[in-house]
């Protein structure tokens, strides 16, 4: 049986999101499929490389259409049929952006 690891409560949200690695020259935007969202961390697919450990400057388009500037570090990575599947952290998240996915999971009853 899978032990449950996650800080937070997740939720799906049909949304996009640009990522682009910090420490690159010349840098790559890249969109990718949320899977699920919390207040610690996002699940999504791409298929686009990335690597475990880095942290990608992301902006993501919310339920509100709002757009939260954040930073992610990579955790986890799984080989999927097309492309990855990557679970991610928000590093240094803004408590204000943090209490919108809250509100956001509170609203829809999850």
């Amino acid at each position: 049986m899978h032990e449950e690891r996650r800080l937070d409560k997740r939720t799906g949200l049909p949304s996009r999101l640009v990522i682009k690695r910090l420490d690159s020259e010349d840098p790559k935007e890249v969109a990718i499929e949320i899977a699920d969202l919390s207040k610690s961390g996002i699940g999504f697919e791409c298929e686009e490389a990335l690597q475990i450990g880095e942290v990608y400057e992301t902006y993501l388009t919310i339920w509100t259409e709002e757009i939260i500037h954040a930073f992610l570090r990579i955790v986890r990575i799984d080989l999927k049929e097309e492309g990855y599947g990557y679970g991610a952290v928000f590093v240094g998240m803004p408590e204000m952006d943090s209490s919108r996915i809250g509100v956001y999971q509170i609203v829809n009853g999850e």
